[in-house]
C-alpha cells in the first residue's frame, strides 16, 4: 500500500495519556504505521521513556494535563509548528471502585474532569486547524463498560457513556468540514488497571484473584482480555477506514454484560 493511500504514514499524530498502557500502545502502532507522534501527559520521565522506544526523528514530547483549560491551550501554542491532523484522546482514569451512595463527589468529578472534561478541550483546542485544513481525524478511546453495566464503577461506566455520545454528536458537527470522529471501546485488556480491579474484587468478595479474573473473563466470547497491542493495531485500522464516522469499535473480545 502507497503512502498516499495508507491514510496514516506521513501525518502527525497527538497521542493523550501517552506515558504508559494504551497510550505507549497506540504511540508504537502509529509510529510503526509511518506517522510522526506527539506524546502528551502529566509526567515528563514517562512520555520520555516512551519517545526513547520510538524512532527519534518522528516523535515529540509535551506535557499536558488535558483536564485543565489553561494546560490545553499552552499545549496548542507549544505544538503551533505542527500539523496534527490525528488526534487520539486516550488519557483516562479507572476511578473508584465502590457503590454509588459510598463515592465522594470529589472523586466522581475527578473521573469526569479526565475522561470527558480533557476529550472536549482537546477537541475544542485542536479542530479548528483540522477543519480549516480540511481534513483531519479524532479517535475517543471509550470502553465497553459505556454500553454495558459495571457494578461498582458508575462514575467510569457514565463517564464513558458520555464520550460514546460526544463521539456520535461531534462526528455530524464536523463531518461536513472534513473531519472524522469515532470512538473505540475496548473490553477488558490485560494489564496492571485489571490486574488492580481484580485485586479490589477478590478483596470485596472473599475469593481468589485468580478467581475474579475467571468469573470477569468468562463473559467474552474468546475466553480472554484484549491486549495493549491489539487497541494500538485497532486505532490504526480505523484510520484506514476515511468512509466511517460517527461510530464505535468494539474491541472487547465479545464481552457481554452479565
Amino acid at each position: 500500500m502507497s503512502a498516499a493511500a495508507d491514510h496514516v504514514a506521513g501525518r502527525t499524530a497527538l497521542v493523550t495519556g501517552a506515558g504508559n498502557g494504551l497510550g505507549r500502545a497506540i504511540a508504537h502502532a502509529l509510529s510503526a504505521a509511518g506517522a510522526r507522534v506527539v506524546l502528551t501527559g502529566r509526567t515528563r520521565a514517562t512520555l520520555d521513556a516512551v519517545a526513547a522506544e520510538l524512532a527519534p526523528a518522528g516523535v515529540r514530547v509535551a506535557v499536558c494535563d488535558t483536564s485543565r483549560p489553561d494546560s490545553v491551550a499552552a499545549l496548542r501554542d507549544e505544538l503551533a509548528d505542527e500539523q496534527v491532523s490525528i488526534l487520539v484522546n486516550n488519557a483516562g482514569i479507572a476511578g473508584p471502585v465502590d457503590a454509588l451512595v459510598d463515592i465522594e463527589p470529589d472523586d466522581w468529578d475527578e473521573v469526569f474532569a479526565v475522561n470527558v472534561r480533557g476529550v472536549y478541550l482537546m477537541c475544542r483546542a485542536f479542530l479548528p486547524a483540522m477543519t480549516t485544513a480540511g481534513r483531519g481525524d479524532v479517535i475517543n478511546i471509550a470502553s465497553v463498560s459505556g454500553k454495558r453495566p459495571l457494578a461498582r464503577r458508575t462514575p467510569y461506566t457514565a463517564s464513558k457513556m458520555a464520550v460514546l455520545g460526544l463521539t456520535v454528536t461531534l462526528a455530524h458537527e464536523v463531518g461536513t468540514l472534513g473531519v472524522a470522529v469515532n470512538s473505540l471501546s475496548p473490553g477488558p485488556v490485560a494489564g496492571p488497571r485489571m490486574a488492580r480491579n481484580f485485586r479490589l474484587e477478590a478483596q470485596r468478595t472473599g475469593v481468589t484473584e485468580a478467581e475474579a479474573e475467571h468469573a470477569f473473563v468468562s463473559r467474552a466470547a474468546l475466553q480472554r482480555m484484549v491486549t495493549e497491542e491489539e487497541v494500538g493495531a485497532a486505532v490504526v485500522a480505523i484510520l484506514r477506514m476515511p468512509g466511517m464516522t460517527g461510530a464505535d469499535v468494539d474491541l472487547s473480545a465479545g464481552m457481554i454484560a452479565r
